[in-house]
């Protein structure tokens, strides 16, 4: 654990981002089911809770996005007792998050985040809260970015503009759906976001069975080529 340590605080470029450096082996768990990656991205919060106390909210979110992963792995796993344990520790992280940062967009955007890519696979008692929060927390970072939403990067923006649509899908908000479904087929046009929203305008009935989140989501090698940037 000592060598582990030593290793992961190596890595842990102070000019790096807590985001930065957890999000490729993080996301590589909630893509792939890669566990070895997801469990290295959770090692490293760890470091970086020890090393970075004044950025324990993003620490904290990224927990809870880990917490919620694996609480759907044991729901879907019929293993209801685990998953009620572990999405209660993913609660308390976010509330913790938002408690150190309330007002700090990077929490919001985890916690959005989240919530959109596993609300449908919670079980359905639990659904309508995580899509309530999903719409909620989509709701906080979007002033601050629909006013340059088209200058955005494809990925940034088709990721907005579809959490943005599927919360307010979700929770019934049906003039904001019709109204954010247009603007992503607008905005996001020759990207694999604007022909997923296309597929859900001229085919209602897939709307409720399919996902507009994660259509390129964070490859592998940001954080090594991050790096080499730096160094």
């Amino acid at each position: 654990m000592a060598l582990l340590a030593f290793i992961l605080s190596a890595e842990n470029d102070p000019r790096l981002t807590v985001h930065t450096i957890v999000r490729e082996n993080i996301f590589a768990g909630y893509m792939v089911k890669d566990m070895i990656r997801l469990a290295k991205g959770e090692a490293m919060l760890e470091q970086l809770d020890k090393e970075r106390p004044d950025q324990r909210q993003h620490v904290r979110a990224w927990q809870g996005g880990a917490a919620t992963f694996r609480a759907v792995l044991a729901y879907e796993n019929g293993d209801r007792a685990t998953g009620d344990r572990l999405y209660s520790i993913a609660q308390s992280r976010f509330d913790e998050a938002l408690k150190l940062g309330p007002n700090d967009g990077g929490v919001w955007a985890v916690i959005a985040t989240v919530n959109g890519l596993f609300a449908d696979r919670l079980p359905v008692d639990k659904r309508g809260a995580a899509w309530s929060t999903a719409y909620d927390a989509y709701r906080r970072i979007a002033p601050q970015l629909m006013a340059t939403v088209d200058t955005l990067p494809s990925h940034f923006k088709g990721e907005l503009l579809a959490g943005l649509v599927m919360s307010a899908q979700r929770t019934g908000h049906r003039e904001e759906f019709t109204m954010s479904l247009d603007k992503m087929i607008q905005v996001t046009e020759n990207t694999p976001y604007s022909r997923s929203a296309r597929t859900w305008k001229e085919n209602p009935e897939t709307v409720a069975h399919s996902t507009l989140l994660c259509k390129s989501c964070h490859e592998p090698g940001r954080l090594e080529a991050r790096k080499a940037a730096l160094r």
